[in-house]
């Protein structure tokens, strides 16, 4: 059965969008449609300005320079730090290998996962709710402004996404048939691989648990899921208690706070009209059973979390986003619904006209995530100033330390700088900005330089300088240096500072 005959004869199909005693096939031409163009769209919206003008962000540049290092050094560096984050790095260091550094290698895993999530979405909404559901649902989760953001991310929040689409489509399917292991080993997998690239991705148990409880399932479904929950936390468990030991990594997270609950609240208001609308066909799994729990039990689960410890990013439960777009497919397919008895031909531009109307109020967003600007910082753009700048004999000086990653990324622009700080380098002591030496050595090389290049955060993002051998570098600088040029670009600086000429009776 195709769309067009779909529309062509509205009153003999009932709500769900299927004929009588039919299931949605994903095999048909209309449920191939059904999930590629979602597919195609997602991939599209991610391909645009997939560069953001060759930019690169601090977070990405983390990324950057630990899928350069070799294996062996990747996982040295585990052991001290962002080991949360080590399957996605020895998958970047694969791809790394493979097509060469760069930004399309950087990004283009993300957009494909987005796409994959964007696919599910369509197939789970279509199940459940019919063909207009799902399209639009899978439609808008491109749209959603956090998804745009993470579309183009080097880093694995998408392709936990994608891993929440799977396993959730894994879900709808074993409790609309009665599933066999194997397919109960393979949602077990795939959410064990979700916890892996992230382990706060496991709030999507909890979601489906809800799911579950809701669709009234065959008997042995709740044996089944449970088996496959148990070990794929299992799994995920030594990485849990192993991250407990570099939790300092998250020290800079604030505590959460009212103000910081008026978004998700704004989004379960939306996902909770979007439930409202929601038809289920009498006996069968709906929407809201699956959406609303998806996107709102991650949300509440990292806001219990972070009563404990400070964890409230909306990044890390980035694949709540799913629950939303299929509870906005709902809504939509119930306008088609409404329109469709009274005025066929035009029920069929409701999903372009919605469609149309969020693109046009979403563009000014969807420009600003796609510039520079839409990060704290870029790293290629200081390093350009970098290569620019600097003269034969040069001393470079980070601060903080961790402002090294522009060196790490684009070695070559700090070729002929001598890195006076460092006694060890990222690679060697396993860390991700390197080892300094103390205070009184940092003093004593600044002091033997006629140059020396600062390479630190802009004025506008900048922190209070706390490390005390960055208050010796401020100090001797300013003591002993004049400024000789001063370069700010998308949140970082390049000073130049000059040894000034020693004034009679002092050293």
């Amino acid at each position: 059965m195709s769309v067009d005959h779909e529309i062509r004869r509205p009153p003999r199909l009932p709500e769900g969008g299927a004929a009588p005693g039919e299931r949605p096939s994903g095999l048909s031409r209309r449920g191939v449609l059904v999930w590629l163009i979602p597919a195609l769209w997602t991939c599209a919206l991610g391909l645009w300005g997939l560069s953001r003008q060759n930019s690169v962000w601090r977070d990405e540049a983390a990324t950057w320079q630990v899928a350069r290092r070799s294996t062996a050094e990747i996982w040295q560096m585990l052991g001290n730090v962002d080991v949360v984050h080590g399957c996605y790095y020895l998958l970047m260091h694969a791809l790394f290998e493979w097509f060469g550094p760069g930004t399309t290698t950087l990004r283009l895993p993300s957009v494909l996962a987005m796409g994959v999530a964007a696919a599910c979405v369509a197939v789970v909404g279509h199940r459940l709710a019919g063909t207009w559901a799902g399209l639009a649902g899978g439609m808008a989760f491109g749209l959603v402004p956090a998804v745009q953001f993470y579309l183009q991310e080097g880093r694995p929040y998408a392709l936990v996404a994608a891993g929440a689409g799977v396993s959730t489509l894994l879900l709808v399917t074993a409790l609309e048939r009665r599933a066999r292991w194997p397919r109960w080993a393979a949602y077990g997998l795939t959410v064990l691989v979700m916890g892996l690239l992230n382990w706060l991705s496991l709030l999507i148990l909890p979601a489906h648990a809800a799911t579950l409880l809701r669709s009234r399932p065959r008997q042995g479904t709740w044996m089944r899921w449970a088996v496959a929950s148990v070990a794929a936390t299992a799994g995920v468990l030594p990485l849990v208690l192993f991250s407990r030991s570099q939790s300092g990594q998250v020290s800079w997270i604030p505590p959460l706070t009212w103000h910081m609950l008026i978004g998700p609240a704004v989004l379960l208001a939306i996902g909770g009209l979007g439930a409202l609308l929601d038809r289920p066909r009498p006996g069968r799994l709906s929407v809201a059973a699956v959406g609303l729990p998806l996107l709102a039990v991650p949300q509440l689960g990292l806001a219990g979390l972070s009563l404990v410890q400070p964890l409230f990013l909306d990044r890390y439960v980035l694949f709540s986003m799913l629950g939303l777009a299929l509870l906005i497919g709902a809504a939509v397919g119930a306008a088609v619904r409404a329109v469709r008895p009274r005025c066929p031909r035009a029920s069929v531009w409701v999903l372009p006209v919605v469609l149309a109307v969020a693109v046009v109020a979403l563009l000014p967003q969807s420009l600003e995530k796609r510039s520079p600007e839409s990060r704290v910082d870029d790293v290629l753009a200081v390093a350009a100033d970098v290569r620019r700048m600097k003269e034969d004999g040069d001393a470079v000086l980070f601060v903080p330390a961790a402002r090294r990653d522009t060196a790490s990324v684009s070695p070559d622009a700090f070729t002929g700088l001598r890195d006076i700080a460092l006694a060890e380098s990222p690679e060697n002591s396993g860390t991700l900005k390197g080892i300094e030496a103390d205070p009184a050595r940092v003093r004593a090389a600044m002091l033997a330089q006629r140059r020396i290049l600062l390479v630190t955060d802009a004025a506008r993002v900048a922190r209070p300088v706390t490390a005390a051998r960055d208050r010796v570098k401020y100090a001797v600088l300013e003591e002993h240096f004049t400024v000789a040029a001063d370069e700010q670009v998308r949140g970082r600086r390049v000073t130049v500072y000059e040894r000034r000429a020693p004034v009679a009776g002092r050293p």
